[in-house]
């Protein structure tokens, strides 16, 4: 598995599904926003994918350690050791990798590997993929490097299984973080920055998403615009303006309806 396939941002389509399912009226999507920007928090795109269109993940060691019945722990602590940090961002594709490798060595197959990470915006865990709609961690990563979409819909397929649908829907943020983030949220002060973003959304400062979708694709093809977070800042213009450069369209440093077209058939194949 490479990981990578088209890296598609979130849609209205997709947004709907999701408050469909949830029982959720488009008024109360900054809930899910809210979600999605304290699970990005720990990368600097604020995206479901990194640069290179891979999901972004976590590799957890000791979940790791938990479904290879500790056999790696001794050889390999970095990939099969104590609950821990998870190290760089950068590193954590490496030790996916490294872990697969001693998997298939082993001959226990992608599973024990897929099921110690945390995949996309929702950072769903690969072991919950039951929970999430799928028959194992494979398939439901095979999904998820198709769009942030399918990796919404994982994250609501968990919730809706776990009941923690309900506490999104009424806002109840400590019961939330204590079901999604675990035993830890309030050492993390994930109530808290829940609460501190759904009031940020709630006000009205909701992302674009068609500035949002710009935004990703300039990602994805080597114009950082800093944050995907749907909002027009300074660094977007500039980073807009150099694509239509290189595109030989006008350089105005505005999203026009031919900008759209062009990058987003371009990043997006």
């Amino acid at each position: 598995m490479q990981f990578k396939a088209n890296a598609k941002p979130i849609s209205q389509q997709g947004l709907s599904r999701a408050l469909e399912k949830l029982q959720m009226s488009p008024a109360q999507t900054a809930a899910l926003w809210s979600v999605f920007e304290v699970e990005t928090s720990g990368t600097t795109q604020g995206f479901g994918f990194r640069p290179d269109k891979r999901p972004q993940i976590l590799f957890e060691r000791h979940i790791f350690r938990k479904y290879t019945d500790q056999q790696f722990s001794k050889a390999y602590p970095d990939l099969s050791g104590p609950q821990g940090n998870y190290g760089a961002l950068s590193l954590q594709y490496e030790k996916l990798d490294r872990a697969l490798t001693l998997c298939h060595q082993h001959q226990l197959g992608a599973e024990p590997a897929l099921k110690a990470c945390s995949w996309g915006i929702g950072q769903v865990m690969g072991f919950n993929h039951a929970l999430a709609g799928y028959a194992s961690a494979t398939k439901m990563v095979q999904a998820m490097i198709l769009s942030e979409d399918d990796q919404l819909w994982a994250m609501v397929n968990f919730l809706d299984s776990t009941g923690l649908a309900k506490h999104l829907r009424s806002q109840n943020w400590t019961a939330f973080a204590k079901g999604y983030n675990g035993p830890s949220y309030a050492a993390n002060h994930y109530d808290v920055k829940l609460a501190e973003n759904y009031a940020r959304f709630s006000s009205g400062s909701m992302p674009n998403l068609e500035i949002r979708t710009v935004q990703a694709a300039l990602l994805v093809l080597g114009y950082p615009p800093g944050k995907i977070d749907g909002v027009p800042g300074p660094r977007t213009h500039a980073m807009l303006k150099n694509f239509q450069i290189s595109q030989g369209l006008p350089a105005t440093g505005e999203l026009d309806s031919v900008t759209y077209q062009q990058i987003t058939a371009t990043a997006f194949l």
